[in-house]
């Protein structure tokens, strides 16, 4: 999200930037991801009360939009230029350096995270303390993992086992790898590189480009990144200069702020549970708000969610400046 991509009105400089700090560097993006991946924090914690008031309690799309679309525009920005000021293999160069750093990242986290659990149930450390017995490797659905691991190594190594809660790297790896197609379509013509992530997205709904995440049952990957890489490259069009910054009208803020409130009772199972009609409008109808193929209602929400979060941090993030400025 540069300032003069996504907000063309100029914003006045406060204070000189700091020595070693990037200038054009956007605010919004370090808030909002962070902010995501503190609600992701939040809704994986058990039995947390303050879990129950993440975004995903109360609409359709869920923190992991925010993070991918931030993404995405970071990697515009990250990678963009390269293409443009050097060449298309240099800026290939640079996405393949990116995900094989990514790659080893999702391999050494793993490995690292499946040696503690294993090393907790050896030890029983727990136990001898007095707190619990809990078998963590099992509860963590890698039993069947450290069962055959020479086997299963193999499908590790080469994503065929994604492992649960270990989905995002892999997704954002595939869809890494789809930048240097999207940036030569977009040398053509930019709504070129679009049409083709949409029409990518259209397809993974079919359910023709599911992954396996599992080689023993048959799960699939939770983030099916052909269908997700939608996000991504709406905030990689959005960095690009592909698309403008959406007007902004009072009435389409309203109009916004009607759909965020009217799908509230349509995601909030607290809500639809206890109205017939509603759960039963839901039902047969996942495929419009389903996770894994990031259904259109998901799709639609988080633009709709983005746009006034957008308003509401002001031209290049003003008033995000303006609140951080008092630490």
């Amino acid at each position: 999200m540069s300032v003069t991509t996504l907000d063309p009105r100029p914003v006045p400089a406060t204070r000189a930037p700091a020595v070693g700090v990037d200038a054009t560097r956007d605010l919004r993006l370090d808030f909002f991801r962070g902010l995501a991946m503190f609600f992701i924090l939040l809704a994986h914690i058990p039995y947390n009360i303050i879990g129950d008031y993440v975004p995903s309690h109360w609409g359709w799309s869920d923190a992991a939009e925010i993070f991918v679309f931030c993404s995405g525009t970071a990697s515009a920005l990250a990678f963009g230029k390269v293409f443009v000021t050097r060449n298309w293999w240099i800026g290939t160069a640079r996405v393949i350096y990116r995900i094989w750093q990514v790659y080893w990242a999702h391999i050494g986290l793993f490995l690292a995270v499946a040696t503690t659990l294993a090393a907790i149930d050896l030890s029983g450390i727990f136990v001898h303390l007095g707190a619990f017995e809990k078998d963590y490797v099992s509860e963590s659905n890698l039993a069947y993992f450290f069962s055959d691991p020479e086997r299963n190594l193999v499908a590790l190594m080469t994503l065929a086992y994604v492992p649960n809660y270990f989905d995002i790297l892999p997704m954002y790896l595939v869809i890494l790898a789809m930048i240097p197609a999207a940036m030569a379509l977009a040398r053509v013509h930019p709504l070129l590189a679009m049409a083709a992530s949409v029409s990518l997205w259209a397809v993974a709904q079919t359910g023709l480009l599911d992954l396996s995440a599992e080689p023993w049952s048959g799960r699939e990957w939770f983030f099916n990144p052909f269908a997700w890489q939608i996000l991504f490259f709406t905030g990689f069009a959005f960095g690009r200069g592909w698309l403008p910054a959406p007007p902004v009208r009072r009435w389409l803020v309203w109009s916004a702020v009607v759909f965020l409130l009217v799908s509230v009772p349509f995601s909030r199972w607290q809500i639809y549970m206890e109205v017939p009609w509603i759960e039963a409008w839901r039902s047969g109808r996942e495929q419009l708000y389903v996770k894994t193929n990031e259904g259109i209602l998901r799709y639609a929400h988080f633009l709709t969610l983005a746009y006034v979060a957008w308003i509401a941090a002001g031209p290049g993030g003003r008033r995000l400046r303006a609140s951080a400025g008092g630490w």
